[in-house]
């Protein structure tokens, strides 16, 4: 059963449609708390991966299954699971709680306008609803929710590479390497190997595929335009057997255009528009550009309106975009519409209610909703497909992270790519692990995160991300000199202060990282970028496609 209840419409549906949820913060435990740190995992937790795994608790209790894919990559598992984080989120309701006590408590006659007071008791509700489903059903961690999600093929599991690096820029043993780990950490936390991933910001480079197929990954995400659009079906990549989707942008950009998208519909509430006392968010969008002190209140009965009337035109979009699809093809085809998890009530206050109705509507419109595990296992399937070097991000090329703003902090992830396989290749080879190699391992990942080079080419908390960048990358290069050094204890000793710190990971081994008789799969070989400009990639210095680099 796929997206919905035991006897219900059983007419051939039109077509099928897979939503997909990206879940993914950076590592932020112990680094910083406000503006940029911890609060804004416990604000993504409280606002979008409490009511989110709420919801589709609720879906898996009325019957349904294959309701969607939710990717959770292994870097923010590791920190819903991570004591520290726990401890700090039930933290975090708690003050959220009070502040919506306190606001309650004006309520009667301290409000300038009666719709707040009621905003703030609706506040008050909302935070001690959210408290005691996280005393309830997190307190052994993120994993112990999922799970039984998954193993009751409620949603499929995405995975991916450890802490989110951008993989066409990594040494090809890097890349492998990172993913591994990923894979491996979300198989010991949730007790399934993912079969497919995001790959982070949808980042490729021809050949990728063949590492995907050794990891055994069989399908992955890509943006409409590597496919040229051709997001009917999923195809097969290459001569290889991994498939890619691609997203359906025509119908994603309904929720996610910047210009037109639903969540900047006038009757939302307002992200940006804070009673700092209370924290309360009071204001609707009333209109775009209209300041702060022009913003109508919060009606609770105006958004929920424009929910339904918001889902319904999804819904209705969906069909039709199959029905047209179904003529074109001569057979059911395929929507696939992803986002970011976040999005979902912490920037849309309202996204987890709009996903309720959707969810619940698509098959009384004989749309069939399921997973893209299960789009391949019916499948919906085209014709192979050779992709270019891609992304999801600004131009669909590689600018965000491979840009002119961020060309030091490229150069920086070389220099750590190249410190931390020589320790690897001069090593002692045992048979054991090296506590010492794996540490490195560690910080060398946490360097080569592709937030950093986003926060910092979007200019969001950028000198944030250049410290975190430069501060993992002095830490991997400060135990290499150690190493190169002989002061082998003295390295041990600092990395044992650093895995305090980032105690993810724990069963990342080194070990993987040794050089093999492999040929990089993507060596020597030309790929357009996204530009349209070809170069070359046969740097095996420094991997895959260090040296491409898709400008602005």
């Amino acid at each position: 059963m796929n997206g919905g209840r035991a006897g219900g419409d059983r007419r051939e549906p039109v077509g099928s449609f897979c939503l997909v949820l990206h879940s993914h913060l950076p590592w932020l435990a112990r680094h910083g708390a406000w503006p940029v740190g911890e609060e804004w995992l416990y604000q993504a937790w409280a606002g979008s991966y409490l009511p989110v795994l709420e919801l589709l608790r609720s879906l898996a209790d009325e019957g349904r299954r294959e309701v969607l894919t939710l990717g959770v990559t292994p870097v923010l598992a590791a920190q819903l699971d991570d004591p520290y984080c726990l401890r700090g989120m039930h933290d975090w309701l708690g003050g959220w709680l009070l502040r919506a006590q306190g606001a309650a408590g004006r309520a009667n006659g301290r409000w300038p306008d009666p719709a707040l007071g009621a905003l703030a008791v609706d506040e008050h509700r909302r935070a001690t609803h959210a408290l005691a489903d996280f005393e309830g059903n997190w307190r052994h961690g993120g994993s112990a929710v999922l799970r039984p999600l998954i193993d009751s093929r409620v949603i499929e599991l995405l995975g991916g590479p450890a802490t989110h690096p951008f993989q066409p820029l990594l040494d090809e043993r890097v890349r492998a390497f990172a993913l591994q780990a990923g894979l491996a950490d979300s198989a010991r936390r949730l007790g399934t190997r993912p079969a497919g991933i995001w790959a982070p910001e949808c980042g490729y480079a021809p050949g990728m595929e063949r590492g995907y197929a050794e990891a055994g990954v069989r399908r992955f995400l890509v943006d409409g335009p590597a496919l040229r659009g051709r997001t009917a079906f999923a195809h097969p990549v290459g001569d290889s057997d991994v498939v890619c989707f691609g997203r359906d942008l025509p119908v994603t950009y309904r929720v996610w255009s910047p210009r037109s998208g639903y969540p900047g519909g006038r009757d939302y509430r307002d992200f940006h528009t804070y009673d700092h006392p209370s924290g309360l968010k009071p204001a609707r969008v009333t209109g775009r550009g209209v300041p702060p002190e022009g913003k109508k209140p919060y009606d609770p009965d105006l958004a929920a309106a424009a929910v339904r009337r918001d889902a319904a035109d999804f819904v209705s979009v969906v069909r039709d975009r199959l029905t047209a699809l179904r003529r074109e093809h001569g057979r059911p085809a395929l929507v696939v519409a992803a986002y970011d998890t976040e999005l979902f009530g912490h920037w849309w206050f309202e996204g987890p209610a709009w996903l309720a109705e959707v969810l619940r509507a698509l098959p009384g419109a004989g749309v069939r909703v399921t997973t893209l595990r299960g789009a391949q296992e019916a499948g919906a399937l085209g014709g192979p497909v050779d992709l270019p070097a891609s992304s999801w991000g600004s131009g669909k090329d590689w600018r965000v992270w491979d840009g002119e703003r961020v060309a030091d902090l490229v150069a920086g992830g070389r220099q750590v790519q190249r410190a931390l396989l020589a320790a690897v290749d001069t090593a002692d080879p045992g048979l054991t692990r090296d506590p010492v190699l794996d540490g490195l391992a560690r910080q060398a990942l946490l360097a080569l995160s592709s937030d950093w080079a986003f926060m910092v080419t979007k200019d969001s908390a950028a000198r944030y991300a250049r410290d975190r960048a430069d501060r993992h990358a002095g830490d991997v290069h400060a135990v290499a000199d150690l190493l190169r050094g002989g002061r082998r204890e003295q390295a041990a000793r600092l990395l044992t202060g650093l895995a305090r710190r980032d105690p993810l990971l724990g069963g990342l081994d080194a070990r993987g990282l040794r050089r093999t008789e492999r040929v990089p799969p993507a060596s020597g070989r030309a790929v357009v970028n996204g530009t349209g400009r070809s170069r070359s990639v046969s740097d095996p210095a420094h991997g895959a496609v260090s040296s491409v680099r898709c400008g602005r």
